[in-house]
């Protein structure tokens, strides 16, 4: 092995910062006997693996971690961001070329891999091999799986160990490459380790979404011709257009390489009518296994996002199409799109998942994965193995996937179809614009665009945020509800919400101000809250319809879905009229 330059990370162009001064004995090691690891990644997303994979090793001051871009993939323009995000050393890959490697790690066997020096372990970049990929390698191989690739390197060395995620999957290999087979070994799959040891977050992982008591959709895409995003562009907005705001919530996750492909502006500039109604757009790492355990329910194509999603809980789930071309018969992904519905329209979309049977789910898990819960410790143990170390006594276990981010923008305008029967009103927000108009138009004040306030029956108002207060000028809650009837005179019903359970109401023509109280509702120990801003809206239809003054006192239901609040309607006390907004 040649001696390091130094032992800080490399630049992109090869220049380097000075280092610590410490060099590397002849045999590869340096004088603390440390072990030199290159993670060489084409893409992102097989970046993603090896860093899932990298658990194996942590804790131990035995192991120096360097990475390189392997060239030569068409996706490879956000993998040294994302080496830079992790703060990992960068070594140009001419320069990994002229080094020698105690462990070499990569997660697609593609590019010039035989041109790294150390001993090579290949894992695989996606739940087991699933689908072909036009234009690399042979047609009636799988991806991954060309026997061009697996091929020894320039000096007749190859790849040392395969690690697998299951049996079929030797099996697999096995048929194109017999030799090759013999160095597999099933450790199971380091990405999937983590999604089950985080299967408890789940609470806390919707909290961080803002899904509330609202059904989680997630959506999830792969790249190529054949994927969701590809094939129906505009599913997702149109979804959002056909489901409740109030009772479903919307997120998407898109494979890593369609994200290099555009770039984040544009996917993001594609998606804008279904992110502006709220839908989530996950992040590519991490994130979306966090939305996936939070998920109630999944529209997918031929990704192996779904496997990871069904191996998390047998929950619905339904498909878009069958894969094309792509799609391997006899997969696991072909086990799964094969007993799932489809979805034809998007207004079909509740119809579709509830056509959905236990089972698919369960049989493409275990057709993709094995030796569930061990996968770290197999891993461990085959290449300390290869490297003749002595495992560290306490091996880290798996890392718990961090909380995702939510929606970057929420809806601020509703338009909102209610029902009055009687003293029952039932409501149905859809974000305003993606579908037809309905009973009112409710708008957020301060949210919203002005347009949209200029044209609401309902306006109201959120409470700011303590240091968004200004402490000399603040508005009390009739102070704005009578200034906002003055200032918009297509608004019939003005409202300060104040909290999660109470809110300020005034109409037009009523001098007397109103509170509003929302009721939780009991759900097997859960207590579940609807938006203050979804009961105003049943409370300013229920007046639309009132012939004469204003009661005293009147008891409402808001039925939101299957659910019923109640909400109780009664003149406002002075110290309700002047809370600051």
């Amino acid at each position: 092995m040649e001696a390091w330059t130094d032992g800080r990370r490399a630049t992109g162009d090869g220049r380097r910062a000075t280092g610590d001064g410490r060099r590397a004995t002849g045999d590869g090691r340096r004088a603390t006997g440390e072990r030199s690891v290159l993670l060489a990644a084409r893409s992102a997303v097989a970046l993603y693996r090896l860093l899932d994979t990298l658990l194996a090793f942590s804790g131990d001051e035995r192991f120096t971690r360097f990475f390189t871009l392997v060239p030569g993939s068409d996706f490879d323009v956000d993998t040294l961001s994302v080496i830079d995000a992790v703060k990992g050393r960068v070594l140009p890959w001419e320069e990994a070329c002229r080094r020698t490697y105690d462990l070499v790690l990569a997660a697609s066997p593609k590019g010039e891999l035989d041109r790294l020096r150390g001993t090579r372990v290949l894992l695989p970049h996606g739940a087991g091999f699933n689908k072909s990929i036009p234009g690399e390698g042979r047609a009636d191989s799988a991806s991954g799986l060309d026997p061009r690739y697996l091929a020894p390197d320039e000096d007749g060395t190859p790849i040392t160990l395969h690690a697998l995620a299951h049996p079929d999957q030797v099996a697999r290999l096995a048929a194109v490459d017999p030799e090759a087979a013999e160095r597999a070994r099933v450790i199971g799959d380091p990405t999937l380790e983590r999604v089950h040891a985080s299967l408890s977050l789940r609470d806390r992982y919707r909290a961080a979404l803002g899904t509330g008591p609202r059904t989680l959709l997630v959506l999830a895409s792969t790249w190529g011709p054949d994927s969701l995003l590809h094939r129906r562009p505009g599913l997702p907005a149109e979804i959002a257009a056909h489901l409740p705001y109030d009772e479903y919530q919307l997120a998407l996750i898109v494979h890593p390489n369609e994200r290099s492909r555009l770039g984040e502006y544009e996917l993001t500039e594609r998606l804008a009518p279904a992110l502006d109604a709220g839908m989530v757009l996950t992040g590519p790492y991490e994130d979306w296994a966090s939305a996936l355990i939070a998920a109630d329910a999944l529209i997918t194509d031929h990704g192996s996002a779904a496997l990871y999603y069904a191996a998390a809980g047998d929950r619905p789930v339904v498909r878009v199409h069958r894969g094309g071309g792509e799609l391997i018969p006899g997969s696991p992904m072909d086990t799964l799109l094969g007993g799932i519905p489809e979805l034809g329209e998007a207004r079909d979309v509740r119809e579709a998942l509830a056509a959905y049977r236990p089972g698919p789910g369960r049989a493409a898990a275990r057709a993709a994965f094995d030796r569930c819960g061990e996968a770290l410790d197999l891993l461990r143990t085959e290449v300390y193995g290869l490297l003749d170390l002595a495992p560290p006594r306490f091996g880290a276990p798996p890392r718990l996937l961090p909380s995702p981010a939510g929606a970057a923008r929420v809806p601020a305008a509703f338009d909102v179809h209610a029902e009055v029967s009687g003293t029952a009103i039932r409501i149905d927000r859809r974000p305003a614009g993606l579908g037809m108009p309905g009973h009112h138009l409710a708008v957020e004040h301060g949210a919203a665009r002005e347009q949209l306030a200029r044209a609401a029956g309902l306006l109201y108002r959120r409470v700011l945020p303590p240091v968004a207060v200004p402490p000399d000028a603040a508005w009390t809650a009739s102070g704005w509800t009578r200034q906002a009837l003055s200032e918009y005179p297509g608004c019939r019903t003005a409202a300060a919400v104040l909290s999660a359970e109470l809110c300020v109401l005034a109409l037009r023509g009523e001098a007397r101000a109103r509170a509003v109280l929302v009721g939780p509702r009991s759900e097997d120990g859960r207590v579940v809250r609807a938006d203050p801003a979804a009961a105003l809206s049943a409370v300013h239809a229920w007046l639309s319809g009132r012939p004469g003054g204003p009661e005293d006192e009147v008891r409402l239901t808001c039925r939101i879905g299957d659910r019923a609040f109640p909400v109780l309607v009664r003149p406002a006390t002075d110290e309700e009229t002047g809370r600051l907004l």
